[in-house]
């Protein structure tokens, strides 16, 4: 089938070279402008992966060691928490529910001092509602049991006091005595019976269980704070199922789901990962202010061509077409590029990155400083979908004005002096 005379020109004014519009500048111009708007789609997409990648490797991470959905009494204790249990499981989204006591408390162990955010598990329950038992590094997590005042501890908290299993470390409860001398601390020696490492630094570094029975007994608790439940979609958690759970649960309990225990890291990655599409989205206008210029050029260079195509008979719309027809191919093949280079790097990144830090020596996510030691990516399809389609619509709107001036140029002043 054979395509409009303006479809063919302007298919030709794209593809053409030095030799046959005699001037290199502007095809230098149009190249750059393609390359600009193919590093922009690439680096949108790649920053937007990372960022995906990222989101999903902390929250992952945290909900192998938090729980989906967490209740609990405003008097600190349920002693009804079985019968909380058994209402929570009646939902058919709860697939797991632990009871769990949950305190602060201070390590020490030959003048290393770390506080802790303490536990209360019970070893039998805990695998329904979190994977710690799954990231134990050394022991068992069925290795704290009653009356032993056995405690399991991350990975950097260990490194931090410097034990391993089987060492004695002492834990200094805020509950103290009250003696003739003031209040006075509980203290209390445990045995290391397990280290875990989930791979998230704020939590194995700061994170340490022991049983619930031992937990109630040295903060004299006459029962569990509360029950964490484990949900088969957690993205419902927020809305759906713990909306469920506050008119189905007998009693006056707290209901926190996974996104309200780490709201403010959440919102800041949402509003890092709007900011950074903004920012970058601005490179892909550059480029495309860059194929204005390539445009307008073009039209300056080409007037004769236009004056002759009018004498012929083209109307202005058809040298509009003709313009716009090179502007929008030359942003379609950089948005393609665009996204085929993005993606690529994307792919690569879990190989690329770990292979460029050996390399040059360097490590780009120091553990102590972000959650996590290694650059994730997450391709998501909506992300590239939307980046592309903004790219192609900028470089679209960029060759209007353009054309609009290729369209108004007049015959008889264009060839007065050819």
């Amino acid at each position: 089938m054979k395509l409009p005379y303006e479809w063919q020109i302007g298919w030709r004014y794209t593809r053409a070279s030095k030799r046959t519009t005699g001037n290199g500048f502007i095809s230098f111009i149009a190249f750059v402008s393609m390359s600009g708007i193919a590093l922009g789609v690439a680096a949108l997409i790649v920053v937007l992966s990372v960022m995906n990648g990222f989101q999903k490797e902390v929250r992952d991470r945290m909900l192998s060691v938090l729980a989906h959905v967490e209740i609990f009494s405003p008097t600190g204790s349920m002693p009804n928490w079985v019968l909380t249990a058994q209402e929570a499981r009646r939902n058919p989204e709860v697939i797991g529910a632990a009871p769990y006591v949950e305190a602060q408390a201070l390590l020490t162990r030959q003048g290393a001092v770390s506080g802790v955010a303490l536990r209360g598990v019970e070893p039998s329950l805990e695998p329904d509602v979190s994977d710690i038992g799954k990231e134990m590094r050394a022991g068992k997590l069925t290795n704290l049991k009653p009356g032993e005042f056995g405690i399991v501890l991350g990975a950097d908290l260990a490194t931090n006091l410097g034990v391993m299993t089987g060492d004695k470390i002492t834990l200094v409860a805020p509950e103290g005595t009250i003696t003739p001398a003031g209040m006075m601390p509980h203290l209390k020696q445990f045995t290391v019976v397990g280290i875990f490492e989930s791979g998230h630094y704020e939590y194995d570094s700061t994170l340490a269980l022991i049983s619930i029975q031992d937990a109630q007994a040295l903060f004299r608790l006459p029962a569990p704070t509360g029950v964490r439940l484990r949900l088969k979609d957690m993205q419902r958690a927020p809305d759906e199922v713990a909306r469920q759970l506050s008119h189905t649960l007998s009693g006056d309990l707290y209901i926190r789901d996974w996104t309200q225990q780490n709201k403010t890291w959440f919102s800041a990655v949402q509003i890092e990962k709007r900011m950074m599409f903004i920012i970058l989205t601005l490179i892909i206008a550059v480029a495309a202010f860059n194929l204005v210029s390539s445009l307008v050029m073009t039209v300056t260079d080409k007037q004769a061509d236009i004056a002759i195509l009018r004498t012929l008979g083209a109307q202005p719309g058809s040298i509009m077409k003709i313009f716009v027809v090179q502007g929008v191919t030359i942003g379609f093949i950089g948005t393609v590029i665009g996204v085929s280079l993005g993606c690529l790097i994307a792919w690569s990144i879990p190989w690329l990155v770990p292979m460029i830090e050996h390399l040059f020596g360097v490590q780009f996510l120091p553990p102590s400083v972000y959650s996590i030691s290694e650059l994730p990516s997450e391709l998501v399809a909506s992300d590239v979908i939307r980046i592309g389609v903004i790219a192609f619509l900028l470089s679209s709107l960029a060759t209007l004005y353009p054309s609009w001036c290729g369209a108004k140029v007049r015959p008889a002043e264009a060839l007065r002096y050819e």
